[in-house]
């Protein structure tokens, strides 16, 4: 009897004990246009630009704590930025999307065709200066998906960061 009550109470100290991790780990769901609205700018910060966005092509996730990972598309035609960037990222909490890390911050990001059609090369660059950050591929997403401008599902549904038919798998980070 005193062995079993042993382990009851071994086994109430674990699941105790693994509570705290459990519990820091954010649930992500989508941003409402109206949340996206008030996080994601009209006319976004690029180098020495302030490019307009497209606000009907916002998208993104949040966590519980009010954290956004958010993007929009960059209306480019007339500056500087015109083929280098397509789309503005804010990010407030850690991420690596295709093994490209990001830390907290806001991105410009752009995207050429590779040769044969079936990836995009997409280079993620820091809005402020237009530092390369790093290089990743979309790739075509099997099945048919609905073509979009960008979107950012949550992390339940996909994982996936989509550009047009292509896809771009992330992993959130950790704090």
């Amino acid at each position: 009897m005193k062995i079993l009550r042993c382990v009851i109470l071994y086994g109430v100290f674990l699941s105790l004990a693994a509570l705290p991790s459990v519990a820091q780990r954010a649930v992500w769901r989508q941003a409402t246009a109206a949340e996206l609205a008030s996080v994601l700018p009209s006319r976004a910060p690029v180098e020495s630009e302030h490019i307009e966005t497209e606000m009907r092509t916002a998208t993104g996730i949040v966590d519980e704590h009010g954290r956004f990972i958010a993007g929009v598309v960059l209306i480019t035609a007339g500056y500087s930025a015109e083929g280098k960037y397509s789309h503005y990222l804010m990010v407030q909490a850690p991420i690596e999307i295709g093994g490209v890390r990001l830390r907290p911050g806001e991105y410009a990001f752009g995207w050429s065709r590779e040769v044969g059609g079936d990836a995009l090369s997409v280079h993620f660059n820091r809005a402020a200066t237009g530092a390369l950050v790093g290089t990743t591929d979309a790739r075509r997403i099997a099945g048919s998906s609905r073509v979009e401008s960008l979107r950012i599902w949550p992390p339940g549904e996909k994982a996936l960061i989509q550009i047009g038919r292509f896809g771009i798998p992330y992993k959130l980070g950790e704090e």
